[in-house]
């Protein structure tokens, strides 16, 4: 083993890469690394923020896990065409101390596999696709982006914006596009448990809202790239001024973490023509909004339960029926 390997091996003391990008956020996520099941997520997860050297041991353990599984660190380097150090440094990032670690994780997901596989079905959808392919296609697709998600988001960080998010003055939420979409689902659900949220579609009225928040105030911002300014600005504005800030984002590593006290990371499916990222990684966001919006109802409880009611009630009308459905 060279001396890079022994050093990357015993360097920063085991703890994840992820999860310590910048802002005012500790240690990371921490904890014990990812189970077997949770690895093809945390691929897919990470994979565009590696480096190209780092995709291809990505690609390849989750493309092979038993064949990967049989080799040494070595075989590895040497299959992808990369460097031990490379292997060591692609298995701390997916969350595993070392090498070995990520062996034994190769070896279980192996052993599911042949247990009982995922049907075969591609993501591509093809202009001359039936419609019942199509919807197939989707159904699945989606399906496992929510598994990809589940299994890849952080429930330490999950928690803390939960908590910050319950004993919040006021929430802003920051998102442009399909995003803003989900923004706006996210305002609308703490409203009707007698929260202060507010979703502000004009990026100028984000900034200005924003620079007006201060401690005990939380903001959010949702973007899959991580990279959109006019979600960033505010979200920044927010963190200069003391708010607890939370990104919700594809991409752990990108720009939009910097301003973050939290750091909730969505998956997507593979893209495609006809496919493009605003579909699938809406279907990932609205998953961590609804696990922050349960998370925050549980919290506040005694005074959810009555104002969701009292929403109900208000517009049972409107649907033709009388009290709560």
């Amino acid at each position: 083993m060279t001396d890079e390997v022994k050093e990357t091996f015993g360097s920063a003391g085991g703890g994840s890469a992820t999860g310590t990008t910048g802002g005012r956020r500790g240690a990371g996520s921490g904890g014990a690394p990812p189970a077997p099941a949770a690895l093809a997520a945390k691929v897919r997860t990470l994979a565009p923020s590696m480096t190209r050297s780092m995709q291809r041991v990505a690609e390849a353990v989750a493309g092979d896990p038993a064949g990967c599984a049989a080799l040494t660190v070595t075989g590895l380097a040497e299959l992808t065409g990369t460097s031990e150090a490379t292997v060591v440094r692609t298995a701390r990032l997916l969350g595993y101390p070392g090498y070995r670690d990520l062996r034994l994780a190769l070896a279980g997901l192996a052993a599911q596999q042949q247990s009982g596989r995922a049907p075969a079905i591609t993501t591509d959808i093809a202009v001359d696709d039936p419609i019942a392919d199509v919807v197939a296609k989707l159904a699945y697709d989606e399906q496992q982006t929510l598994a990809d998600t589940a299994a890849a988001l952080d429930t330490v960080q999950l928690g803390a914006a939960v908590a910050a998010l319950a004993a919040a003055r006021r929430t802003d939420v920051y998102g442009i596009g399909a995003s803003g979409l989900v923004a706006q689902d996210l305002t609308q659900k703490l409203l009707r448990i007698g929260l202060i949220a507010h979703a502000p579609g004009d990026p100028h009225l984000a900034v200005t809202n924003a620079v007006q928040l201060r401690a005990g105030d939380v903001a959010i911002a949702i973007t899959h790239s991580g990279a959109t300014g006019d979600v960033i600005e505010p979200l920044r504005a927010a963190f200069e001024r003391g708010a607890t800030t939370v990104a919700v984002t594809g991409r752990p590593d990108s720009p939009v973490t910097q301003y973050a006290d939290h750091v909730l990371t969505t998956s997507t499916s593979r893209e495609s023509e006809l496919r493009p990222a605003a579909m699938s990684s809406r279907t990932s966001q609205l998953l961590v909004v609804d696990c922050l919006f349960v998370g925050v109802a549980q919290r506040t409880y005694e005074s959810a339960a009555p104002a969701l009611a009292a929403s109900y009630e208000a517009l049972a009308h409107r649907h033709g029926s009388r009290g709560r459905p």
